[in-house]
């Protein structure tokens, strides 16, 4: 029995490997343009316009549980795209701050509406901008 043991250790070990080198499964390359993300300008944008941040929200456990139930049904929400999935939810004293692009005037709509049902429309302020698709652009979804 020992025996197998043996055997098995270095074929696992040889198996994840052999997954772990797998196409599409490699970390991007340091300095490849190409995975830096879409809205690298515009988190720029933010820090420097001196508006709230996500590193700014409260941690207190009422921030955090608006920010929790926010986030929550923005990413359950299969409808909206990754754009919107990713939008910064910054919640102070109760108050909550939406930042990001999205794809869509809709998808804006969609989550200014997920957070004003958590905390009341007074207390919601949307700065969400609404980003063209370039590879969707005259195709619907």
């Amino acid at each position: 029995m020992q025996h197998r043991s043996w055997i098995q250790l270095p074929l696992l070990t040889v198996v994840a490997g052999a997954l772990m080198a797998l196409p599409g499964q490699q970390a991007p390359k340091t300095g490849d343009n190409t995975a830096q993300p879409d809205n690298t300008r515009t988190n720029r944008a933010d820090r420097a316009a001196g508006g709230p941040t996500a590193e700014q929200a409260k941690d207190n456990r009422s921030d955090r549980e608006i920010m929790q139930k926010i986030r929550k049904d923005i990413v359950s929400d299969k409808s909206l795209s990754t754009y919107a999935h990713n939008v910064k939810v910054i919640a102070d004293h109760g108050k909550v701050t939406l930042k990001g692009p999205v794809h869509t005037d809709d998808e804006r709509k969609t989550i200014e509406a997920k957070a004003t049902a958590v905390v009341g429309a007074d207390n919601v302020t949307n700065d969400i901008t609404v980003k063209a698709d370039k590879s969707s652009s005259g195709s619907q979804q």
